[in-house]
């Protein structure tokens, strides 16, 4: 990955693959602004990117993204602090255990308030100041989950599929004034979101970073992470839903 420089923010930094793609950017030379809910894990994360490169790369901002109308006035603070973003990764997410018979709003409406929403509020803002400065890089890290309709957790499936069909909608809007919109689609991954879950080739969260700047080097505008689940997510895409629903996948 070549050197930059410039300010980016990775929501979703305290952990996980956001917390390894902080890392590499500020590897790379970037001043990253890292923001979280959870402010002891997000400052110690920090001050780890900084300890081990020995100079001050990384900053935390804590932040919980269910605060939707939190996103814009915290955007324009790194800003006047750390100087203009131009690249905003979105790693933020939850997925709680959901039983096959539970319904339970209060779980459903954190899924779509973080997976979703916050998505939009953070994007939002990047992109009326990427569009702006006609230049600009936004990438948002959905999953494969948001391919079908699963029977056991119907609504991470539906906050992801609705944040992948948002960054489309947004990438058509904004390709044409110099602004690249990236939807990351992961697969299995090491992260405490999925400590405990039975995940048969898991890749670890660092290596998921890698293939998702990688993604956006190329200027993808969907890539699946590791490449293979765009293979196996066209085969459960095509299966027949009276098949479908009787399947535990």
């Amino acid at each position: 990955m070549a050197s930059r420089s410039g300010t980016c923010i990775v929501v979703g930094a305290s952990s996980g693959i956001g917390l390894a793609i902080a890392r590499r950017l500020a590897i790379g030379g970037r001043k990253v602004a890292l923001v979280a809910r959870r402010e002891k894990e997000l400052r110690a994360a920090a001050a780890l990117i900084n300890d081990s490169l020995g100079r001050p790369a990384a900053s935390a901002w804590v932040h919980d993204v269910a605060d939707l109308d939190g996103a814009e006035p915290l955007f324009a603070r790194i800003e006047q602090e750390l100087g203009p973003v131009d690249e905003l990764h979105y790693v933020a997410g939850v997925m709680p255990d959901v039983a096959v018979d539970e319904f339970d709003l209060g779980k459903d409406r954190t899924q779509v308030q973080v997976n979703m929403l916050g998505c939009i509020a953070w994007c939002n803002a990047a992109a009326r100041r990427f569009l702006a400065r006609k230049s600009g890089c936004i990438v948002g890290v959905s999953s494969v989950a948001q391919d079908r309709g699963r029977l056991g957790r119907p609504v991470y499936n539906a906050s992801k599929a609705g944040m992948d069909t948002y960054l489309e909608a947004l990438r058509n809007r904004l390709w044409r004034h110099g602004v690249r919109v990236t939807t990351i689609r992961p697969g299995f991954v090491e992260t405490p979101m999925t400590a405990g879950l039975p995940l048969k080739g898991a890749i670890s969260a660092d290596k998921a970073a890698g293939l998702v700047l990688r993604a956006r080097d190329g200027e993808k505008a969907i890539a699946y992470v590791p490449g293979k689940w765009r293979f196996v997510m066209f085969v459960i895409r095509n299966i027949p839903s009276f098949v479908f629903r009787r399947l535990s996948i």
